[in-house]
């Protein structure tokens, strides 16, 4: 039994050449492909109804670091979803697919029919969904594709609900937000942010991890030797809240100050790093500080566990000189009132004078605002100075601190918030526990936080506060902006620091499978 599972799983280039001798026996080759998490009573109907189209079925399956249904799947590793299909008599051969989607695994085995279910029909008219550019290889190989209309189960649905991947509080908040909303109304708004105007606004940082190994204690000194191991530098601060954005919109336009006085562990230019970095679909202007310096913040950390052990900063940490900063505030005089919707996230770092505060206040039909606590401003860079901002959104150690609310409820907080800012809508990030939010003080939303997987808190607030504030200036409910912006923080935790932006299409299936 255990060779006879081996022998079914193949690599895609041994089974190419398996497939095209089978065809030139005159063998119609039938291609199911899809993540198969669990084995269950719909997949069988499938690959019977598959099986019937042809001679030979192979089933190809999604590698496990391109499934986006969540932070939390696939609960099986490939090689297990691989050994369970193979086990199955009806199914001819099995291979793991690493790619984002089927395109090149069909270009490669050329199969006479492409099966897939009923519940993918529709995607079939979208040019932006992967089935549409499967069936679109499929065509050019010569082949069909084919609906199946058997029994639909659903595998996520049953690991979500008896696996224990939520606690029973947040399968219950899901149950009952799920009866008050559809995907529809969550999908659209995130779909419409092509259509807005946006203007981001704050500092460049770049964040640099520097992957290293703790060894022993130094004979002489009191020092834990470190060996190096390797490093990766990613664009932050400002630029990583545009390219999370970046994927909802057409275009959007990013403004900010860099350095001259400074350079990175890099074989390009600092700009040209910048650049390179960004979104194609994001517009730049850049403003520069000849003497001043990019911030770049280094971590040390221990890869086993993604330990933090410490950090260095590089910057000035001072105010932007005078002329730049007039020049600045003149720029986004003239700016400002064509855009939608003005992001400003407020590092602490002296970007913002109050010139340019005031300014963007005037200025700005919708103004969203989220300013950032770190070693180098604690307790300087509050919220509170900002005045009737449109959207706040900043974490409750922060909120607390900005209002002198130690000890008290978060309901007490929320009404100082509102109080000292006089914002609009409000919302407060919440870690382990989620988010809170309210609007003109009226009802208190409260959202679980909806992972469990933790790779790096690093850039979840910046991923949340970027995409909730275009939401919120879309007047979506804050009980839909805070469901939707913990989706957000639930993917970025998973992902080391920038490393990549929000991909939309895995926030819709991220959906999708919160509503199975």
């Amino acid at each position: 039994m255990e060779d006879s599972i081996n022998r079914k799983i193949k690599t895609l280039d041994k089974l190419s050449k398996i497939v095209a001798d089978f065809k030139k026996n005159g063998k119609r080759i039938v291609h199911c492909h899809g993540v198969f998490e669990l084995i269950h009573p719909g997949h069988l109907y499938h690959f019977e109804a598959a099986k019937k189209q042809g001679d030979i079925l192979i089933v190809s399956i999604t590698a496990d670091k391109f499934i986006k249904k969540g932070p939390d799947f696939p609960v099986f590793s490939a090689l297990v979803r691989a050994r369970s299909l193979a086990a199955l008599q009806i199914v001819d051969y099995v291979t793991i697919d690493y790619n984002f989607n089927a395109v090149e695994i069909i270009k490669k085995i050329k199969p006479d029919i492409y099966f897939k279910g009923q519940e993918y029909e529709s995607a079939l008219k979208d040019p932006k969904r992967n089935l549409y550019k499967e069936a679109m290889a499929v065509k050019s190989v010569g082949g069909e594709i084919k609906f199946s209309y058997e029994p639909v189960f659903s595998s996520t649905n049953f690991l979500k609900n008896h696996f224990n991947i939520y606690q029973s509080e947040t399968k219950e908040f899901l149950k009952k937000f799920s009866s008050k909303h559809t995907v529809e109304e969550l999908i659209n708004p995130l779909k419409n942010l092509e259509k807005m105007k946006i203007l981001l606004i704050g500092e460049t940082i770049i964040d640099e991890y520097c992957y290293c190994k703790g060894m022993n204690k130094i004979p002489k000194d009191n020092l834990v030797g470190t060996k190096y191991l390797n490093n990766e530098i990613f664009a932050g601060g400002i630029l990583a809240c545009a390219n999370h954005l970046a994927g909802f919109c057409k275009k959007l336009d990013l403004v900010t100050v860099l350095g001259k006085n400074s350079s990175i562990n890099l074989n390009q230019k600092n700009e040209d790093f910048i650049r390179n970095s960004l979104k194609s679909n994001i517009r730049c202007k850049f403003f520069y500080d000849r003497k001043g310096q990019i911030i770049v913040k280094k971590r040390f950390i221990e890869p086993t566990f993604f330990s933090k052990m410490f950090e260095i900063y590089y910057f000035d940490d001072q105010d932007l000189p005078k002329d730049i900063s007039i020049e600045l505030n003149n720029y986004l005089k003239k700016v400002v009132p064509k855009y939608d919707l003005v992001i400003i996230n407020d590092y602490g770092h002296g970007f913002f004078s109050e010139e340019i505060i005031k300014t963007l206040r005037k200025k700005s039909k919708f103004l969203a605002v989220s300013t950032q606590t770190n070693s180098a401003n604690f307790g300087f860079n509050l919220i509170t100075k900002y005045r009737s901002p449109d959207y706040v959104c900043v974490d409750e150690p922060e909120a607390r601190l900005a209002v002198c609310e130690k000890n008290n409820n978060i309901s007490t907080v929320i009404r100082q918030v509102f109080k000292m800012t006089k914002t609009k809508k409000l919302m407060i990030t919440r870690g382990h526990l989620g988010s809170i939010a309210s609007e003109n003080k009226g009802k208190i939303y409260k959202t679980p936080v909806l992972s469990t997987t933790i790779v790096d808190r690093l850039g979840a607030g910046d991923a949340f506060f970027s995409i909730s504030s275009a939401l919120a200036a879309q007047r979506c409910s804050m009980e839909i902006v805070s469901f939707l912006g913990n989706i957000i923080g639930a993917i970025q935790v998973a992902t080391m620091g920038n490393r990549q932006p929000i991909d939309p299409d895995q926030v819709y299936k991220f959906i999708q499978t919160l509503f199975k």
